[in-house]
């Protein structure tokens, strides 16, 4: 069986009872479906984004239920069937169980077996291997960490471009200034 979440919205001139009469009866088409209604929410009047049939605020109802795919079906024949229903929005919902990314360095089959931390898991390896590892992440480190003598004497160049950006981008506002302060002696004048 699939689950389902559905919203819709009720029109807010009718009265409790007739309210409550139509979500009974909504309900009622999901258990007459052999369905299982798991959750229902009346989130009462709220108001709306934007005008719907002239409504500025509807009555907001959240079911969630399970059941075969023909239920949803039937209640869109109903809700359009109803005019007190303003709009409606059914969703199906997934069920997954805690799908976790794979990692690195450990097979398919490993991460199907039963959940175990991560310090746990000691793959055997030669000491050979672990040794020439540890090298080649050091060197990595370490030129990633240290820059070059070509990205120094880049950044110097990069950091005097941005000054001398900086520096044309005031005197034009200045100029902008100085303009502007001449068109208002003008107009004094």
């Amino acid at each position: 069986m699939r689950q389902y979440e559905t919203v819709f919205l009720i029109s807010p001139n009718l009265e409790e009872e007739e309210t409550t009469k139509i979500i009974t009866q909504i309900s009622d088409i999901i258990s007459k479906e052999k369905g299982k209604l798991i959750q229902e929410d009346r989130w009462g009047k709220k108001r709306l984004a934007y005008p719907i049939k002239k409504f500025e605020e509807a009555f907001y109802v959240f079911f969630h239920y399970e059941g075969d795919s023909n239920i949803p079906l039937e209640l869109e024949r109903r809700f359009k069937q109803t005019e007190a229903i303003l709009r409606f929005l059914t969703v199906k919902k997934e069920t997954r169980e805690n799908v976790r990314k794979k990692r690195k360095g450990i097979p398919a089959e490993e991460e199907t077996a039963a959940p175990a931390k991560e310090e746990e898991i000691v793959v055997p390896q030669d000491e050979e291997k672990v040794g020439k590892e540890e090298e080649a992440e050091k060197k990595e480190e370490e030129e990633t960490a240290a820059p070059t003598k070509e990205e120094e004497s880049v950044v110097p160049q990069d950091e005097e471009k941005v000054e001398e950006k900086e520096e044309e981008a005031e005197k034009k506002e200045e100029d902008k200034e100085d303009l502007n302060s001449a068109e208002t002696s003008k107009e004094d004048k």
